[in-house]
């Protein structure tokens, strides 16, 4: 029996690429800003929890629905978020834990993923007191990897600012992408959102200075600590290079 063309493409859609995976960073967290003289009892701040691409970019290409589990005291603590930008605002007095469940596009994967943040809403004793102009923020960092992806995943995703999308073997040809998926796709930026200002970044150039940073640290105590040690000793201190520490 002959199948009909839709049908094939479908099966060439859902054909899997072998030894290749889809990595989309994200960003997880709440900000949370205090009312000051407008706070109550019950009303002291205004957050929004969210989930994020890790540049902020539209996560909508591969994340379907964000649900957003709240505390039981809230009316309809079930959020569902048809499309991005994930998030959920509100107010309140009260830390808790908020479960994110994120579900995925057909062609991504069936299974959803549950992510676990500690809302937060008060500073801590290093970041001073409250205040109205500066909000708490708590982001997380993490990446959700896809396993051998499907061919139509990867060819709507390859070229979208939100995924990183490995190099293909040359004899893989994927198949066109639909047009509306490419509309989709110019939309993928989201760095005029509201609340960007207060974002942490997560750009991999800023990590390795951050890292490059804290390896100096190390190498500079590590060479004190040689120097007192020589000093107790009785021996003169030795010089090094630094990338022989």
């Amino acid at each position: 029996m002959l199948k009909s063309s839709d049908e094939s493409e479908k099966k060439n859609l859902a054909r899997k690429v072998k030894d290749s995976e889809i990595g989309v960073p994200i960003v997880y967290g709440n900000i949370a800003f205090w009312l000051g003289k407008k706070a109550s009892e019950y009303q002291s701040h205004k957050w929004t929890v969210y989930v994020r691409g890790a540049g902020n970019e539209d996560l909508g290409v591969v994340i379907k629905r964000a649900v957003f589990q709240l505390h039981s005291s809230f009316n309809n603590p079930t959020r569902i978020v048809e499309s991005p930008p994930f998030e959920l605002s509100e107010s309140g007095w009260g830390e808790f834990e908020i479960i994110i469940t994120l579900h995925f596009h057909s062609d991504v994967t069936d299974n959803p993923l549950h992510l676990y943040h500690h809302l937060k809403l008060y500073p801590g004793d290093e970041s001073g007191p409250m205040s109205t102009k500066k909000p708490v923020v708590v982001e997380s960092y993490d990446e959700i990897v896809f396993l051998e992806p499907s061919e139509g995943f990867l060819s709507r995703v390859k070229n979208h600012p939100a995924v990183i999308v490995p190099r293909l073997p040359a004899d893989i040809i994927l198949p066109p992408v639909p047009m509306e998926d490419v509309d989709k796709r110019k939309r993928g930026d989201a760095n005029d959102h509201p609340l960007s200002q207060w974002f942490d970044n997560f750009s991999e150039a800023d990590e390795l200075l951050i890292l490059a940073g804290a390896r100096q640290q190390v190498q500079a105590q590590i060479a004190r600590l040689r120097r007192q040690l020589s000093l107790v000793d009785g021996q003169p201190p030795q010089l090094k290079a630094a990338s022989d520490l």
